[in-house]
């Protein structure tokens, strides 16, 4: 099911370029046409770590945020949608 765009919340992923679980949120975020904010983590242009933990409580990548709602990583991202969940929470923000 494809999530229109329009509707949806602000989605943000917190990852680094190669890891191989952003590259699958990245690939399942995009095959469901959702725009999504990358921030790269332990760069210039990003955020540290520290920063990351102090966020999110974690110090893995990726993390990621629909919403104000934190999702987790990849693995709990490929929970919400193997659930049915993940469509709703895109469009509201709320499970």
């Amino acid at each position: 099911m494809s999530t229109d765009t329009s509707d949806s919340v602000d989605v943000v992923v917190y990852a680094t370029r190669f890891c191989p679980y952003c590259m699958r949120a990245r690939s399942l975020l995009t095959r469901k046409g959702v725009a999504f904010r990358e921030i790269l983590v332990g760069s210039a242009d990003g955020v540290s770590w520290s920063e990351l933990s102090q966020l999110s409580g974690r110090d893995t990548v990726p993390q990621i945020y629909i919403g104000t709602h934190h999702v987790g990583g990849y693995d709990d991202m490929a929970a919400l949608e193997r659930a049915g969940e993940l469509d709703q929470l895109l469009r509201t923000g709320v499970i």
